[in-house]
């Protein structure tokens, strides 16, 4: 321990002369360069570096009052209040954040485009309509010609009503007009299909599935395997990908307690709200995984027996928008939803389904509206969210606009209309991928098939084995074909008579009349076909030796076996028996 006491020692006392010579230098070039800075002060003629050319002498001699001469090179620089203005003037108003420079057509079919959804990513787009079919578009893989790569008819006859990705974007759940929802996977292949409930109890509780029609559809925004459905039975119903039976259950009624028709249900985007439009006018929503109790609601939002098409919650959480069948886009407040906060009139709607929809921004709702008498052209309304004041409109279609969404990572706009078409607008600026990607690769080319000429050559004369076939007509070549054995696939014949044929030796038993009496002869005896008097009076003998199982019963009551006596024929017996009375 001494000897390392020293070290230390030694160490320090060699470190503070160290420290002390360097404090010095630090002194002493500290000085040196204030005593250079006052000399520089005090002597400026004393310049480093080449000499200032005359002519900026000339102009650093001259009075700084050639602000204002005609000398000064570039625009004057603005004033503060200027800069305001500029700053005002770039800032892009609400019909400018629109991307609706560029126009694509997507053929869907002859029928109404009635659902329509994107994926999270945008990668991917799903039209379903009144055609029963479900065309899946992928933006990647297609070219200019715009072809979708799947169609399938997962509702079989039943018009689509509601198409969505899940959150994930790995399944689409699919609910058409039938009472079972389907959920298929990225590639338009069945995962599951929910339960039917029984039609014929009262207690919709009681089922395991819907009953009647359903109205629309929606996914989960946090839990990644849950969806829900609303139908004509009255009931919403909460179901999981990986069960076929309901997992809850949420009856929807009026203020009297009778059932009601929810049209349209939705989450909340934080997933803590349900929410369904019924059709006696009234909104409804109730907290998550608790619905017993309403926990908000609005009984007059819509007028009474109209369809309430769509309902949607804004991306801060803080409103909805519901697109009702008496022509109005109300804006509500979820802390005050007794009244509206605004109201659009005259926005005419024809379908079931019509959307409504947010801007990615939060600050304009998008609807669209139907052809009414006298109108030829489909609008596509753009209203301000504060007020719903219209920002602008639009004539996209020759039809009615039924379906619209404003993905938010790509910045488009996709139309679903009454003519089978399904648009998408875009801004080449402003948007981002989508449509951008197919748009800019050219078509692929068909391949033109190269035929051959082929010549006849008739030659009458040469052998048997060198002849080609005439041609023949269609119903010559069936017949011929026919014939063969190899060609027409027929069965083979069975072998009759006693020799065989081809190889194949007939078998004992091989007609009709040699099996019949094989199996009678190799039958087994059938203990029905005795006679059961028989089979008990053939232990008679033995019994009255030895009365066991009914002789003791009766040994000390009935020691003489008395029999019932056999009934003698009466003339009437002779008597038809339509004759013999009545008793």
């Amino acid at each position: 321990m001494a000897m390392f006491e020293e070290a230390r020692k030694t160490a320090v006392e060699r470190n503070q002369d160290k420290v002390a010579d360097l404090e010095d230098q630090y002194k002493a070039t500290i000085e040196s360069k204030s005593a250079g800075i006052d000399a520089d002060r005090a002597d400026n003629e004393e310049e480093i570096g080449p000499p200032i050319p005359s002519d900026l002498n000339m102009r650093s001699s001259e009075p700084k009052q050639e602000e204002d001469s005609d000398d000064e090179i570039g625009p004057t620089p603005p004033k503060a209040d200027q800069v305001e203005e500029t700053e005002d003037e770039v800032e892009e108003t609400l019909d400018q954040k629109i991307p609706m420079t560029n126009e694509v057509i997507m053929k869907h079919g002859t029928k109404t485009v009635s659902a329509l959804a994107l994926d999270v990513s945008g990668a991917r787009l799903v039209t379903g309509g009144y055609d029963y079919d479900v065309k899946l578009w992928d933006f990647a893989g297609m070219d200019a010609s715009l072809q979708s790569f799947r169609k399938c008819t997962p509702c079989e006859s039943h018009a689509i009503h509601s198409i969505e990705y899940s959150a994930t974007g790995e399944n689409i759940l699919v609910v058409g007009g039938n009472a079972q929802a389907k959920v298929l996977d990225r590639d338009g292949f069945e995962v599951m299909e929910c339960k039917k409930g029984y039609q014929y109890i009262v207690d919709q509780a009681s089922t395991q599935g819907h009953t009647a029609m359903l109205n629309c559809g929606c996914w989960n925004p946090k839990v990644k395997n849950e969806f829900m459905t609303c139908s004509n039975d009255g009931t919403v119903r909460l179901w999981n990908v990986d069960s076929i039976k309901h997992k809850h259950l949420v009856k929807t009624k009026t203020t009297q307690g009778k059932k009601t028709i929810p049209t349209t249900c939705s989450y909340s985007k934080d997933g803590k709200l349900i929410a369904a439009a019924c059709q006696d006018g009234s909104i409804q929503m109730w907290d998550y995984k608790r619905y017993v109790n309403v926990a908000k609601t609005c009984r007059n939002a819509h007028m009474n027996g109209t369809d309430t098409s769509c309902l949607t919650f804004s991306y801060d959480g803080q409103a909805i928008a519901t697109r009702g069948g008496d022509d109005t886009v109300k804006l509500w407040d979820l802390r005050k939803l007794k009244e509206p906060v605004a109201v659009a009139n005259n926005l005419f709607n024809k379908f079931p389904m019509t959307d409504c929809c947010f801007s990615p921004d939060d600050k304009m709702v998008v609807t669209g509206t139907s052809l009414n008498r006298g109108e030829t052209q489909g609008k596509l309304v753009f209203l301000e969210r504060l007020s719903l004041q219209r920002v602008m409109e639009s004539n996209v279609s020759d039809s009615h606009v039924v379906r619209c969404l404003w993905h938010p990572r790509l910045n488009q706009l996709v139309i679903g209309t009454g003519n089978g078409e399904c648009k998408l607008y875009y801004d080449p600026e402003k948007s981002h991928r989508g449509a951008k990607l197919c748009v800019v690769k050219t078509a692929r080319k068909k391949n033109d098939v190269q035929f051959v000429s082929h010549q006849k050559i008739i030659t009458p004369y040469a052998l048997k084995m060198f002849k080609e076939d005439r041609e023949m007509s269609t119903k010559k070549q069936v017949e011929k074909a026919r014939k063969d054995p190899v060609k027409s696939q027929a069965p083979m014949k069975p072998i009759s008579g006693s020799i065989g044929v081809d190889g194949r030796v007939m078998a004992h038993g091989s007609t009709l009349s040699q099996y019949v009496a094989k199996q009678i002869a190799t039958r087994k005896p059938d203990d029905r076909d005795k006679d059961p008097r028989a089979a008990i009076l053939r232990h008679a003998e033995e019994a009255a030796k030895d009365p066991y199982w009914s002789g003791q019963a009766y040994h000390k009551t009935q020691p003489v076996t008395i029999l019932q006596e056999e009934e003698k024929s009466d003339e009437e017996d002779d008597v038809p028996a339509w004759k013999k009375p009545k008793l």
